[in-house]
């Protein structure tokens, strides 16, 4: 391999090692360095190869193919694209789409040092095999005809992860038009899939298992007991058309540090969002993976997608308890409805008041902050030693998840760009009173002033942002 990798290229030696490998087993690859454009309009000089493989489907087929190469490789999936020459029609299906981006398990479940890209190009030609990912573009008008019936057809039977597919295959031949998706079938993914299904929340729950080998465990005892309307896939193509899409997914890799870990996370979702932003290209990504503000601040910039369309779980599970303890246990004379906890998940959460409470003109324990405070702090109390347990959080996620599906505009404390907000001039992703609809986020709820509140959200923007800084996206 006759190239010099520039030094954005953290792991140099390693990505160097497999791709003389690489150049071994495939010696028609050629590489170059070249600008790749991302979803984010965002640009990088990356290291590319391109070549064919061979592919036997009836005959024998050269498939010309390109790889582009992160510069956090190995620690990152390629990102792969068919390269047809002129004379070639790309066939969308479960694993290409319409510009001949490639999706793989493989890519989905990649990691290091297990993964490689020999392994990688060997799952390619095999998924290739069983369905051919091009096809000759014929100047006679009844081949032509031909292909665009198959290809009709196959969109007919729901077949490909396209957009038509999305439309029909949701509409006509699933027969579901609430289809919600839970990616990661650890306790958490499987919390969340029997909380939407016992709360009647979608028409069908998706639940795709990304673990390595059979299905075991819950997921295995979900199969056995089949529920209605829920679906096991391990294949990305099941969630096309979903509604809402709720990330569950931690990694459990060896990382030293809490930056190494959230690091493991962040190469976890590279190989996730893109390929759930495919599928559902007008989904809501609700994300309940941990550390939940910086996973969503993730999943908004890898998917490209509004922000509106990309909130994390937050601190609703606490606002719905900080609710219930302050009119059911302490029978305080205020309207739970205006009472949140925001801010960042975990000790650092802070209660708060809408400013509508005041003007209300309620009673005087309401009117005088002195009265909330100290209700507050014995809110507070109560809420310690109160874990998020898996059936806790899934239940949070599916009454966050019902009032988007069934855009019911209910306010819930969320995590939500905070930038504007407080004087928060830094992109990091922050629990407010939010309302949520089909499109995910259509207003923010104005908290009462409080300068206290505002310099604790101004110091977990900056402990979040400059933990962001220090990541690999």
């Amino acid at each position: 391999v006759s190239f010099s990798l520039s030094s954005q290229y953290k792991f140099r030696d390693l990505t160097i090692e497999e791709l003389k490998n690489v150049n071994k087993t495939y010696p028609n690859f050629t590489f170059s360095m070249d600008t790749y454009t991302f979803k984010n309009g965002s640009q990088k000089e990356l290291l590319n190869f391109s070549g064919t493989v061979p592919v036997k489907y009836g005959n024998s087929y050269n498939i010309p193919i390109r790889l582009w190469i992160l510069d956090s490789h190995p620690f990152a999936p390629p990102i792969c694209f068919l390269k047809p020459t002129v004379n070639m029609g790309i066939s969308v299906g479960r694993h290409v789409d319409a510009q001949g981006r490639i999706y793989l398990p493989y890519l989905q479940n990649w990691s290091h040092p297990k993964s490689t890209v020999i392994g990688l190009i060997k799952e390619m030609i095999a998924k290739f095999e069983e369905e051919l990912p091009l096809y000759s573009l014929s100047s006679s008008d009844a081949a032509r005809q031909s292909e665009l019936l198959s290809y009709i057809a196959k969109i007919t039977e729901g077949e490909t992860g396209t957009k038509s597919k999305s439309k029909t295959g949701e509409g006509k031949n699933e027969g579901c038009f609430k289809k919600i998706t839970v990616v990661g079938a650890g306790d958490l993914g499987i919390a969340c899939v029997l909380a939407a299904a016992a709360k009647g929340t979608a028409d069908k729950v998706v639940l795709l298992d990304l673990s390595e080998g059979a299905a075991k465990g819950g997921t295995m005892d979900l199969e056995i007991f089949a529920l209605p309307n829920v679906e096991l896939s391990r294949d990305f193509s099941a969630s096309s058309g979903s509604k809402v899409v709720i990330l569950t997914v931690n990694s459990l890799g060896n990382a030293q540090s809490y930056l190494d870990v959230v690091q493991s996370n962040v190469d976890l979702f590279r190989g996730i969002i893109p390929a759930i932003s495919h599928y559902s290209q007008a989904a809501v990504l609700l994300v309940a993976s941990q550390p939940v503000e910086v996973m969503t601040y993730v999943s908004w910039k890898l998917s490209a997608f509004p922000k509106s369309r990309v909130i994390g779980v937050g601190a609703n599970l606490d606002t719905e308890r900080f609710q219930y303890i302050l009119t059911k246990l302490l029978t305080a004379q205020v309207p739970a409805e205006g009472a949140w906890i925001i801010g960042e998940q975990g000790e650092d959460k802070v209660p708060s008041w809408t400013s509508c409470i005041v003007d209300a003109n309620q009673t005087e324990a309401v009117a005088a902050p002195n009265s909330r405070e100290t209700l507050a702090n014995r809110a507070m109390e109560l809420l310690k030693g109160r874990g998020q347990r898996s059936w806790s959080v899934g239940l949070s996620v599916a009454d966050l998840t019902d009032s988007i599906v069934n855009d019911k505009r209910k306010v819930h404390s969320v995590s939500t760009l905070a930038k504007g907000c407080c004087s928060i001039n830094s992109e990091v992703f922050l629990s407010l009173p939010c309302v949520l609809g089909a499109s995910g986020v259509i207003e923010m709820v104005k908290l009462e002033e409080d300068l206290l509140v505002q310099e604790k959200l101004q110091s977990s923007a900056g402990s979040i942002h400059d933990l962001q800084q220090q990541l690999r996206l």
